[in-house]
């Protein structure tokens, strides 16, 4: 019963705390004038991953267990890529991905390339060597990450300097200085944060008392706590009109989380994590890429109907993830 109390607390401040980092992103993104995709993707994108990073870490240092780690990120993946078909009932008439930007393909894209490369790392195994006691694919997840963030600013700066005179009339948060944002979002990350660090034991919990292995464990119960955030923030910036906050945030946690499996590979010492991970995460693996195509595919066709309250994307996105739950049960 006391588990599952201070599950509600710890879920009660995230919710608190995650409707004014939403808020309080967006002033960023107005005052900085680098643009909602850029700061989404990777100011809030990495603030609320930070949850991810401290159970991957603590998964490989106290408890040993790598394949948390692996599972903790996939499952966070599944759970963002999910959250889009979800942002897709909130906005209406027409589907999320004909009203959001399509520049956001560029993270969708990086985030496949990431997935790819820690398949071929899980296939390869031992056998790819080390630099120490460090794949050589956690530094190349790493090198990618840095590029990406590099070119994801240069062109959303391109794009605000081309679209400066519109964006200036556009200005919603003229009372509020930059000033007051950043101490504001700082301070609504940092409970966040601290809510979230502890959450993802409680889950750990309640689904070890249920006897399911590390695999699932990961990728259900540890991933939809951690997940938390980018849920609140997520649905609290569409609510506001925010929309490519949201998914920039959702496209930007994907890729902040596959670099949480180096930063574990530089802390777990016994040697290359990906050679002690079990090869059944490469099927959540491809449902991440599967998900992330059908997104891109979405964003790049901008369908102008729903079927019902989703559109065909949507709809698309949910049978993956079902798919892979199943398949995690199953096998």
């Amino acid at each position: 019963m006391l588990l599952y109390l201070q599950f509600m607390v710890l879920a009660g401040a995230i919710l608190f705390a995650g409707v004014r980092i939403a808020r309080y992103g967006d002033v960023i993104a107005e005052k900085t004038g680098l643009g909602r995709t850029w700061v989404g993707s990777v100011l809030i994108g990495t603030t609320t991953s930070l949850p991810e990073l401290t159970t991957g870490i603590s998964s490989v240092t106290y408890a040993g267990a790598p394949d948390i780690v692996m599972g903790n990120v996939a499952g966070a993946c599944l759970f963002n890529l999910l959250l889009l078909a979800v942002l897709d009932l909130f906005q209406r008439p027409k589907p999320l991905s004909s009203v959001v930007y399509q520049g956001h393909v560029l993270s969708a894209t990086v985030g496949i390339l990431l997935a790819c490369s820690v398949i071929v790392a899980l296939l390869i195994g031992q056998r790819s060597g080390s630099l120490l006691w460090v794949s050589p694919y956690s530094l190349l997840v790493a090198a990618v990450y840095v590029v990406a963030m590099k070119l994801g600013y240069a062109h959303e700066k391109r794009r605000t300097e081309q679209m400066f005179d519109v964006l200036k009339a556009e200005e919603q948060y003229g009372a509020i200085s930059s000033r007051q944002a950043w101490l504001y979002f700082s301070f609504y990350a940092a409970i966040t944060v601290a809510a979230s660090i502890f959450l993802p034991s409680t889950a750990v919990g309640v689904a070890r008392q249920t006897g399911l292995g590390q695999t699932i464990v990961g990728t259900l119960f540890v991933a939809l706590s951690t997940t938390l955030p980018e849920l609140v923030v997520s649905i609290s910036a569409t609510r506001s009109g925010a929309i490519d906050l949201a998914v920039g945030n959702i496209f930007g946690s994907n890729v902040f989380n596959f670099l949480i499996l180096a930063v574990s590979d530089l802390f777990f010492v016994q040697g290359p994590l990906f050679a002690f991970v079990s090869p059944r995460h490469i099927f959540s693996l491809v449902s991440i890429i599967a998900m992330t195509a059908v997104s891109v595919i979405g964003l790049t066709y901008r369908a102008e109907k729903k079927l019902f309250l989703l559109s065909f994307d949507s709809v698309v996105i949910f049978l993956i993830y079902a798919a892979n739950v199943v398949a995690l049960f199953l096998f």
